[in-house]
């Protein structure tokens, strides 16, 4: 194990640093509603206490080769959406957290939000979208309902987190270092989910559009903040989930959707922290815009057209996704293992390639776990490269990029150090770091809210 866990370190830091890896690194993650069904434990039961799928993802680890850990937990917790009363994340009658189309923001108040986007999410978003946080219909319960949010979210996590480290113990996955990572959505992706919903944005593209570029104008510091890695590292990453352009005209996608992603994009590159971005459904007409991030961005496809995309874009950036979750229901065995020779003679050639689905299944009906396992062996065994250690297309270099002027973020309800010592002022000068700490951590709750 300890041989596997330094290979699987070797092959990802190569790939990250330009270089042709041993062997294909493999990224296969099931989510918690996959172990589950693989356990025979009902998925609301696994939402609640994730352990009652341990010793099962354990199993999977066991079974299915991945470089990184097989399970991967979930987002949502319904501990903590339904302790505040969410409409925008609901649990289905099967225990599926479904994100219905519903409106934050309303459009008479893009004014007030384009003023301080912070103090109108408190103020307006979240009362609509998490009810029992609304003081005027619950009055001191909403103290209660957003500490319980909360709380729940932290221990469903450290659950989730414990799950993990011992896999990881246990198989000697390949983990980034901590706090490498972080994650936000594109500015215009977080005002179209959970602030005016699709319908509503897709209205004001055509009918406000000034309005919608000003509100991203508006986000842009505080969706920066909320992005940057505690801890920045070359093998870490800032995850982007796109989500608005493959539904929205190329003209306004050029004009107010990719603006202030590729500000941010570029804005992190001068800082040298890599994106990684996930382009949700077809990407094809958009190819020549990605050519403009910053070297070494990681893009993962859901569809599109691989040898296309090899070839125009697996040069300068790491590619993943593209391989059909489909294949594993739909094809045999043998199809399957054809169909992933096939894909890595495509994807393969000059390094710059992780394999992993183009989506993450939702249930354990989406998978045939023995043509999942083939697959993963077919990467491990004929995902070999003869050169290894060679150079992988370009370079990326920090100092290629020119960080933006990012106004520092400002909000009535965000107290910087300065404002804090005034309100306390014997509060001494080495509690700064735990105060800045404690208000960053609401800023992350509340951002976070609106994933």
């Amino acid at each position: 194990m300890d041989t596997l866990r330094k290979e699987r370190q070797e092959i990802f830091h190569a790939v990250y640093n330009n270089l042709i890896p041993k062997r294909v690194p493999i990224n296969v993650s099931l989510p918690l509603a996959v172990v589950a069904g693989y356990a025979g434990v009902s998925m609301k039961d696994a939402l609640w206490n994730p352990l009652l799928v341990e010793e099962a993802a354990l199993e999977l680890g066991k079974r299915v080769f991945s470089d990184t850990c097989v399970f991967g937990g979930n987002l949502r917790v319904p501990a903590s959406t339904q302790a505040m009363g969410s409409i925008n994340s609901v649990m289905s009658s099967t225990g599926f957290m479904q994100h219905p189309n519903v409106v934050g923001l309303l459009e008479e108040e893009y004014d007030e939000f384009i003023a301080d986007p912070y103090a109108c999410i408190l103020e307006k978003v979240l009362p609509r979208l998490y009810r029992e946080t609304n003081s005027e219909l619950f009055g001191a319960r909403s103290i209660l309902a957003i500490a319980m949010g909360m709380m729940a979210k932290n221990d469903h996590y450290k659950l989730l987190a414990r799950i993990m480290t011992r896999m990881q113990k246990e198989y000697g996955y390949y983990v980034t270092p901590r706090g490498a990572n972080g994650s936000a959505y594109a500015c215009m992706d977080l005002l179209s989910d959970n602030l005016r919903s699709f319908s509503g944005i897709s209205s004001d593209i055509r009918r406000i559009p000034d309005k919608v570029k000003a509100a991203t104008e508006a986000l842009y510091p505080y969706n920066y903040k909320m992005g940057l890695p505690a801890n920045p590292h070359p093998e870490g990453s800032v995850f982007f989930p796109l989500h608005m352009p493959t539904f929205i005209r190329t003209s306004d996608f050029e004009k107010l959707w990719w603006p202030t992603f590729k500000r941010q994009v570029e804005d992190y590159a001068s800082l040298g922290i890599h994106s990684l971005a996930f382009c949700e459904g077809d990407w094809m007409r958009y190819l020549d815009y990605l050519q403009d991030l910053p070297t070494d961005t990681r893009l993962m496809f859901e569809y599109g057209d691989p040898r296309i995309i090899k070839e125009k874009l697996g040069k300068k950036f790491i590619l993943t996704g593209l391989f059909p979750l489909s294949v594993l229901n739909s094809c045999s065995k043998e199809e399957c293992i054809a169909k992933t020779r096939e894909f890595l003679e495509i994807m393969m050639p000059g390094g710059k390639f992780i394999f992993t689905f183009d989506k993450n299944p939702l249930a354990y009906s989406d998978i045939n776990l023995e043509n999942l396992i083939a697959v993963c062996e077919t990467v491990r065994e004929y995902g070999v490269y003869d050169n290894p250690g060679e150079t992988a297309g370009l370079p990326f270099a920090a100092e290629d990029y020119t960080h933006s002027q990012v106004p520092p973020f400002t909000s009535k309800y965000y107290r910087n150090w300065e404002a804090y010592k005034a309100l306390y002022p014997e509060t001494p000068d080495s509690a700064r770091s735990k105060v800045e700490e404690l208000e960053e951590q609401m800023l992350k709750f509340v951002y976070y809210l609106l994933f």
